[in-house]
């Protein structure tokens, strides 16, 4: 998995891109609870980038430390989570799903598995695993005509559209 494949990737508005030269062979998942709530979700998918084979092609990410030596970045427009470094450490971990094709990079590892929390277990009836063109088909074409996502590749420019206002749920 390691290698010199050079990979992009970015965050969810394109604000944000990023070239990976090399990934190291360190790909996991984090189940501890630090990783569910920078996620927020069940866990964090992540790959190591040395530091001096990341760049940052377009913007550059927010911070927050969340403990003393980690720095956890993310966009500061959509929320995009992109990656944790521990500062003493000569490596960046990237957020997976983050990469334009987070397919080619496979899992290796599990940490904080005692922090796993039991509803992945429960996703295992045939019965729920649901498709989205194919499920809920009136709801994609809503979707498609609206989706502001940037793509999967890299791009010249994008325009991003960021809504500033508190959110009205």
């Amino acid at each position: 998995m390691a290698g010199t494949e050079q990979r992009h990737g970015g965050c969810q508005c394109g604000s944000i891109r990023y070239r990976a030269d090399t990934l190291r062979k360190d790909s996991h998942v984090c189940h501890c609870r630090m990783c569910q709530k920078a996620a927020g979700n069940f866990f964090m998918a992540l790959v190591g980038v040395p530091l001096s084979d990341l760049s940052w092609t377009r913007g550059e990410p927010a911070i927050f430390m969340s403990s003393e030596h980690v720095k956890r970045g993310f966009c500061r427009d959509c929320g995009t989570p992109l990656f944790f470094w521990h500062t003493e450490k000569s490596y960046i971990a990237m957020t997976t799903g983050s990469f334009d094709h987070p397919a080619q990079i496979p899992m290796d590892t599990q940490y904080g598995i005692e922090a796993r929390l039991p509803q992945i277990d429960q996703l295992t009836d045939p019965g729920n695993l649901l498709m989205t063109e194919v499920d809920i088909p009136d709801e994609v074409a809503g979707i498609r005509a609206s989706n502001r996502q940037h793509p999967d590749q890299e791009t010249e420019d994008w325009p991003a559209v960021i809504d500033t206002n508190k959110a009205d749920i």
